[in-house]
Protein backbone atom coordinates (compact mmCIF):
# COMPACT_ATOMS: atom_id res chain seq x y z
CA UNK A 1 0.00 0.00 0.00
CA UNK A 2 2.79 2.44 0.85
CA UNK A 3 4.31 2.14 -2.62
CA UNK A 4 1.12 3.74 -4.03
CA UNK A 5 1.25 6.66 -1.62
CA UNK A 6 3.06 9.03 -4.08
CA UNK A 7 0.31 8.37 -6.62
CA UNK A 8 -2.40 9.64 -4.29
CA UNK A 9 -3.59 13.24 -4.55
CA UNK A 10 -1.58 15.49 -2.27
CA UNK A 11 -3.08 18.21 -0.12
CA UNK A 12 -0.49 20.69 1.10
CA UNK A 13 -1.02 23.69 3.37
CA UNK A 14 1.85 26.13 2.95
CA UNK A 15 2.76 29.06 5.18
CA UNK A 16 0.96 32.35 4.66
CA UNK A 17 4.05 33.96 3.02
CA UNK A 18 3.02 32.48 -0.30
CA UNK A 19 3.97 30.26 -3.18
CA UNK A 20 5.45 31.12 -6.56
CA UNK A 21 4.16 29.33 -9.63
CA UNK A 22 3.69 29.73 -13.33
CA UNK A 23 0.12 30.42 -14.32
CA UNK A 24 0.55 28.29 -17.47
CA UNK A 25 -1.70 29.92 -20.04
CA UNK A 26 -1.98 33.18 -18.14
CA UNK A 27 0.04 35.23 -20.53
CA UNK A 28 -1.54 38.06 -22.41
CA UNK A 29 -0.60 40.42 -25.15
CA UNK A 30 -0.87 43.58 -23.09
CA UNK A 31 -0.66 45.65 -26.27
CA UNK A 32 -3.83 44.01 -27.67
CA UNK A 33 -7.08 45.99 -27.53
CA UNK A 34 -9.24 45.60 -24.42
CA UNK A 35 -12.84 44.71 -25.33
CA UNK A 36 -15.66 45.13 -22.79
CA UNK A 37 -19.28 43.94 -22.98
CA UNK A 38 -21.87 44.60 -20.24
CA UNK A 39 -25.57 45.16 -19.62
CA UNK A 40 -25.06 48.81 -18.64
CA UNK A 41 -22.44 51.57 -18.73
CA UNK A 42 -22.10 54.84 -16.84
CA UNK A 43 -19.30 57.23 -17.90
CA UNK A 44 -17.95 60.15 -15.89
CA UNK A 45 -16.04 62.40 -18.31
CA UNK A 46 -14.90 64.78 -15.57
CA UNK A 47 -12.78 62.20 -13.71
CA UNK A 48 -12.04 59.79 -16.58
CA UNK A 49 -13.86 56.77 -15.17
CA UNK A 50 -16.55 54.39 -16.32
CA UNK A 51 -18.62 51.74 -14.54
CA UNK A 52 -19.76 48.63 -16.40
CA UNK A 53 -22.43 46.54 -14.65
CA UNK A 54 -24.29 43.31 -15.28
CA UNK A 55 -22.66 40.28 -16.92
CA UNK A 56 -19.43 42.15 -17.61
CA UNK A 57 -17.00 40.30 -19.89
CA UNK A 58 -13.58 41.76 -20.69
CA UNK A 59 -11.26 40.30 -23.30
CA UNK A 60 -7.68 41.05 -24.23
CA UNK A 61 -6.18 38.60 -26.68
CA UNK A 62 -6.86 35.10 -25.34
CA UNK A 63 -7.53 36.31 -21.77
CA UNK A 64 -11.11 36.71 -20.49
CA UNK A 65 -12.27 38.30 -17.24
CA UNK A 66 -15.91 38.27 -16.14
CA UNK A 67 -17.58 39.94 -13.16
CA UNK A 68 -20.76 41.59 -11.99
CA UNK A 69 -19.22 45.08 -11.97
CA UNK A 70 -16.07 46.62 -13.41
CA UNK A 71 -14.78 50.12 -12.69
CA UNK A 72 -12.52 51.46 -15.44
CA UNK A 73 -10.00 54.28 -15.07
CA UNK A 74 -8.86 55.73 -18.37
CA UNK A 75 -5.37 57.04 -19.07
CA UNK A 76 -4.92 60.77 -19.52
CA UNK A 77 -6.29 62.16 -22.74
CA UNK A 78 -9.78 60.64 -22.84
CA UNK A 79 -11.42 57.26 -23.17
CA UNK A 80 -9.20 55.75 -25.85
CA UNK A 81 -6.72 53.99 -23.50
CA UNK A 82 -7.51 52.11 -20.28
CA UNK A 83 -5.12 52.54 -17.37
CA UNK A 84 -6.71 50.11 -14.90
CA UNK A 85 -9.74 47.96 -14.13
CA UNK A 86 -11.28 46.93 -10.80
CA UNK A 87 -13.69 43.98 -11.02
CA UNK A 88 -15.94 42.68 -8.25
CA UNK A 89 -18.69 40.12 -7.87
CA UNK A 90 -18.13 36.53 -9.03
CA UNK A 91 -14.82 37.39 -10.69
CA UNK A 92 -13.49 34.75 -13.10
CA UNK A 93 -10.22 35.03 -15.02
CA UNK A 94 -9.50 32.54 -17.82
CA UNK A 95 -6.47 32.15 -20.08
CA UNK A 96 -5.76 28.96 -21.99
CA UNK A 97 -6.55 25.97 -19.79
CA UNK A 98 -6.03 27.96 -16.58
CA UNK A 99 -8.94 29.50 -14.70
CA UNK A 100 -9.13 31.48 -11.48
CA UNK A 101 -11.96 32.82 -9.33
CA UNK A 102 -11.90 35.51 -6.64
CA UNK A 103 -14.04 38.13 -4.94
CA UNK A 104 -12.16 41.01 -6.57
CA UNK A 105 -9.61 41.62 -9.34
CA UNK A 106 -7.37 44.60 -10.04
CA UNK A 107 -5.86 44.83 -13.51
CA UNK A 108 -3.15 47.42 -14.09
CA UNK A 109 -3.29 47.43 -17.89
CA UNK A 110 -0.24 49.65 -18.31
CA UNK A 111 1.93 47.43 -16.06
CA UNK A 112 0.45 44.14 -17.33
CA UNK A 113 -0.30 42.99 -13.76
CA UNK A 114 -3.47 41.26 -12.49
CA UNK A 115 -4.14 40.85 -8.77
CA UNK A 116 -6.95 38.57 -7.56
CA UNK A 117 -8.11 39.16 -3.99
CA UNK A 118 -10.33 37.18 -1.63
CA UNK A 119 -10.95 33.41 -1.64
CA UNK A 120 -8.83 32.85 -4.75
CA UNK A 121 -9.22 29.48 -6.46
CA UNK A 122 -6.87 28.56 -9.31
CA UNK A 123 -7.52 25.48 -11.48
CA UNK A 124 -4.79 24.17 -13.78
CA UNK A 125 -5.94 20.94 -15.38
CA UNK A 126 -6.86 18.68 -12.46
CA UNK A 127 -4.70 20.63 -10.00
CA UNK A 128 -6.26 23.20 -7.67
CA UNK A 129 -4.59 25.94 -5.63
CA UNK A 130 -6.30 28.29 -3.18
CA UNK A 131 -5.18 31.37 -1.28
CA UNK A 132 -6.27 34.89 -0.39
CA UNK A 133 -4.28 36.84 -2.97
CA UNK A 134 -2.72 36.00 -6.33
CA UNK A 135 -0.58 38.34 -8.43
CA UNK A 136 0.07 37.49 -12.09
CA UNK A 137 2.60 39.12 -14.42
CA UNK A 138 0.90 38.79 -17.80
CA UNK A 139 4.13 39.25 -19.76
CA UNK A 140 5.83 36.22 -18.18
CA UNK A 141 2.92 34.20 -16.75
CA UNK A 142 4.67 34.19 -13.36
CA UNK A 143 2.26 34.17 -10.43
CA UNK A 144 2.52 34.43 -6.66
CA UNK A 145 -0.16 33.23 -4.25
CA UNK A 146 -0.33 34.35 -0.62
CA UNK A 147 -2.54 33.83 2.40
CA UNK A 148 -2.89 30.27 3.72
CA UNK A 149 -2.07 28.64 0.42
CA UNK A 150 -3.45 25.14 -0.17
CA UNK A 151 -2.85 22.90 -3.16
CA UNK A 152 -4.39 19.70 -4.47
CA UNK A 153 -2.07 18.01 -6.95
CA UNK A 154 -3.29 15.16 -9.13
CA UNK A 155 -0.84 12.30 -9.81
CA UNK A 156 0.90 12.45 -13.19
CA UNK A 157 -0.22 16.02 -13.95
CA UNK A 158 1.63 19.31 -14.00
CA UNK A 159 0.17 22.83 -14.03
CA UNK A 160 -1.97 23.46 -17.09
CA UNK A 161 -2.93 19.79 -17.36
CA UNK A 162 0.30 18.66 -19.03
Amino acid sequence: MLRYLPALALVVALPAWGQNLTFGGMRADTSAPVEIAADALAVNQSDGTAVFTGNVVIGQGAMRLSAGRVDVTYAEGGTTRIRSLRAEGDVTLVSGDDAAEAQEALYDVEAGQVTLIGDVILAQGGNVLTGQRMEVDLATGAARVEGRVRTILQPGQQGGGN
